[in-house]
């Protein structure tokens, strides 16, 4: 089946509906200070693309891009469990990627959690690789971000 990547430009029903499955497989392993998921608001501002993955005119993930100074910033990147293995992970990534080329950055960094394993598995494979964190994850008291991953890609 084809999969369509749309852009948001406002929070639906949706949209919501997708975030909240996210944060509820993110809430279980990890303490409240240890959850720096944006708000859904703060995915509509004027620095941040944020897409929907179709499949079948349904719903099937989402995703979005953060553009900072010198790098764009992975968020809120999330595939429901009947669109797994699909390819609409490659999909939603690739869209986000080609859209950091098309804004001219360089580099493509992400935070996740140490108990996201398949999407550990996901990012290595997709060219990621660790690092230290970066911009204002720096700044976090390190109990914050025990728990988080930092990776980058060049693109």
């Amino acid at each position: 089946m084809p999969i369509e990547i749309e852009t948001a430009d406002a929070p639906t029903a949706e949209i919501e509906a997708l975030l909240e499955e996210l944060d509820a497989a993110l809430s279980g392993p990890y303490e409240a200070e240890q959850q720096h998921a944006l708000a859904l608001e703060a995915l509509f501002q004027p620095d941040i693309r944020f897409f929907v993955a179709r499949v079948d005119g349904q719903a099937a993930g989402c995703g979005g891009l953060a553009l900072r100074d010198g790098y764009a910033e992975l968020k809120r990147m999330y595939v429901r469990d009947w669109a797994r293995g699909r390819g609409v992970s490659d999909a939603l990534l690739a869209r986000i990627e080609t859209t950091a080329r098309a804004a001219g950055l360089p580099l493509l960094r992400l935070e996740t959690g140490t108990y996201q394993a398949a999407a550990i598995r996901f990012y290595e494979r997709a060219g990621f690789r660790r690092r230290a964190a970066f911009g204002p994850w720096g700044t976090l008291p390190p109990r914050a971000i025990e728990m988080s991953l930092f990776y980058e890609k060049a693109l």
